[in-house]
């Protein structure tokens, strides 16, 4: 037995209009299409829905208390179907991102914002296994990450080239200097992403580059647990260049004697198609991110 839509459609339209004549015409349907739901729905679950009165339909006690539940389940039905109906268009769509740093991308979603002000924005921000996953389940419609690899299933756009710059408190000796190397580092307490990070990811290319594989002082899940340990002086940490916008507290610092460099790239599955995702991908193909 199967509680559809169109039989709960047509025993409320039954029971307003008082016919199964007046029913069918209200739903553009036959006359015996709409009474053979209303039997097929008493056969099935033994129930009496109307009465014979004057010639009238009237509607039973159970009838009443069951189209008062119908109406509230075409009332969610509809704004389902709107749901649906609506995702992913640029009329009353949503389109959900998935960040790892927060710039450049949120440079790109406020944009996206400005140019397409109907579409409802939400935003996760994670590490680089978090949102590539959420990617692949379809639980972000977009991503923004580094050093996302090449692969057919994707559609992917390069942003900018970005890099891992160290990060020391302004009170430092570090604070002085443009650059450092992977020996002067290395007597240092260091402050290491957890596994999984792409910040992280890079780091340890350029230490194996030099032959080098420190322990870390300290390791942490965030880029903000990162900046807080080393605003607070416990060590020199380490973030993507343009991963944010706060500096005021800490003095970045290049790294010399390997790269760090990565790709920020703004990717989503091929398979999805929603013009959402062609806007935004269009809309970063059309601006400059420094």
């Amino acid at each position: 037995m199967t509680l559809s839509i169109s039989a709960l459609n047509a025993l409320r339209t039954v029971a307003e209009t008082g016919s199964y004549s007046a029913a069918a015409r209200k739903l553009g349907l036959s006359q015996p299409a709409v009474s053979q739901q209303i039997h097929k729905l008493e056969s099935d679950y033994g129930v009496a829905l109307f009465n014979r009165a004057n010639g009238q339909l009237l509607a039973t006690p159970f009838c009443v208390r069951a189209c008062d539940a119908a109406e509230r389940v075409m009332l969610e039905h509809g704004s389902l179907e709107r749901m649906f109906r609506h995702n992913g268009t640029l009329a009353k769509g949503e389109l959900t991102v998935g960040l790892g740093n927060s710039m450049p991308g949120m440079t790109l979603i406020a944009a996206f914002n400005k140019a397409y002000p109907a579409v409802a924005l939400r935003v996760t921000t994670g590490s680089f296994q978090k949102i590539m996953r959420a990617v692949m389940d379809h639980s972000v419609d977009v991503g923004i990450l580094p050093d996302v690899p090449k692969d057919p299933r994707f559609r992917r756009k390069i942003l900018l080239t970005n890099q891992v710059v160290a990060i020391a408190p302004l009170d430092h000796p570090f604070a002085g200097k443009q650059s450092i190397g992977c020996d002067q580092l290395l007597r240092e307490k260091l402050i290491f992403r957890s596994e999984g990070s792409s910040t992280q990811k890079a780091l340890d290319r350029y230490f194996r580059a030099s032959g080098a594989n420190p322990t870390p002082f300290l390791t942490l899940d965030t880029r903000d647990g990162v900046y807080e340990a080393v605003v607070n002086g416990m060590g020199i940490g380490f973030v993507w260049k343009t991963g944010t916008g706060r500096n005021d507290d800490v003095h970045r610092i290049g790294l010399t004697g390997g790269s760090t460099e990565s790709d920020e790239v703004v990717f989503a599955p091929k398979d999805r198609k929603m013009q959402t995702i062609e806007a935004l991908i269009s809309l970063a193909d059309s601006m400059t991110f420094a």
